[in-house]
């Protein structure tokens, strides 16, 4: 999906390390991403360990290398320009001038990450902060076979219900089992023809940073329909207790509790809107409100106005972070593994 988007322009302030990113060539999608990898400290950590003294600076394609600028910038800077990293996604196909999906360019960016990062083991931890390994079967209603498959995701993608719902339910529904059958009858070994299924997927793997899609768009024939309908979502979770029967057999991760730090808001209608964002500081675990050049503080409740229903403006994408305690664990792990008997 891509359209033209009114956005709006503020004199740039700054807030604790939070700053307002100029809407330049209709930029706020762009702009409401960068405010929440910015706000991905694990990210800007990796990237900051690339060498890139080798790597030209001036060629302007590498989108990984004019991220990394900006991050830093970003991080410390008085003046931040975030003009090299638009048009380098520019060259690499995400253009200027048109207002473009938060997660399909999210995806793209990771993508080109993954491509143009020329330390590989970077690149695969970059990856891994996202990684949602998942395990899909199919079981046969027939002969009773089941056929399995590991993928994985680097979102994970809720449909939204005709209905006011919440991020828990959400959740539920994706792991639900649904039943194929019909035109939607998969191909089965055992039988050798096609025959109704069941289809479910559970989780292998979880990552450092889980990042939640609501899919809010429907085509509806010759046109895309958003749906603003009311979702809410909780500022911690713990996926175990959620949904405890998403987990695969082979799952032996724990625990899995999340602690939102950053919420993609679109507002308007599928073909014509804006993008802005919530991001939590680092330090002071405070709310901040970014609308392209415009930051401010602001409280979970106001956060709590992108549930949608009423309000104009919807959460898209949530940006979990696995919770301090978590980390602490696998530090301690990792250091008691280094540490000579």
């Amino acid at each position: 999906m891509a359209a033209r988007f009114l956005c709006r322009n503020f004199y740039s302030r700054s807030f604790l390390g939070i700053r307002g990113l100029p809407n330049y060539c209709l930029s706020c999608c762009v702009n409401t991403l960068l405010q929440t990898l910015s706000a991905t400290w694990e990210l800007v950590e990796l990237l900051d360990r690339w060498d890139t003294a080798h790597l030209k600076g001036n060629d302007g394609c590498n989108v990984p290398l004019e991220l990394k600028k900006f991050l830093v910038a970003m991080q410390s800077a008085e003046h931040v320009s975030h003009r090299d990293f638009l048009h380098c996604l520019d060259q690499n196909g995400v253009q200027l001038h048109i207002q473009h999906d938060a997660d399909e360019v999210f995806l793209f960016i990771l993508n080109l990450i993954q491509k143009q990062t020329d330390d590989k083991i970077l690149a695969e931890q970059i990856q891994t902060l996202y990684k949602i390994s998942v395990e899909t079967h199919v079981q046969c209603l027939q002969c009773d076979s089941i056929q399995t498959k590991e993928n994985y995701l680097l979102t994970l993608p809720l449909h939204v219900k005709e209905d006011h719902t919440s991020l828990e339910q959400c959740l539920t529904s994706f792991f639900e089992e649904h039943e194929l059958r019909g035109i939607n009858c998969c191909f089965c070994v055992q039988c050798a023809v096609k025959t109704p299924s069941k289809q479910g997927v559970q989780l292998l793997s979880l990552p450092p940073i889980l990042c939640i899609q609501l899919k809010r768009y429907r085509n509806n024939g010759r046109f895309t329909q958003k749906l603003g309908y009311e979702v809410t979502f909780p500022e911690t979770f713990d996926l175990s207790t959620t949904v405890p029967h998403a987990f695969s057999k082979d799952f032996n991760q724990q625990p899995c509790k999340y602690t939102l730090y950053a919420v993609v808001v679109h507002s308007g209608s599928a073909g014509f809107g804006h993008y802005t964002a919530y991001v939590r500081h680092r330090d002071t675990q405070s709310w901040y409100f970014a609308d392209d050049s415009h930051t401010h503080q602001v409280s979970w409740n106001k956060v709590q106005t992108s549930y949608g229903g009423e309000h104009r403006h919807t959460a898209y994408m949530l940006m979990y972070r696995r919770t301090q305690e978590d980390n602490k664990h696998k530090t301690e792990i990792k250091c008691n593994e280094g540490t000579p008997k």
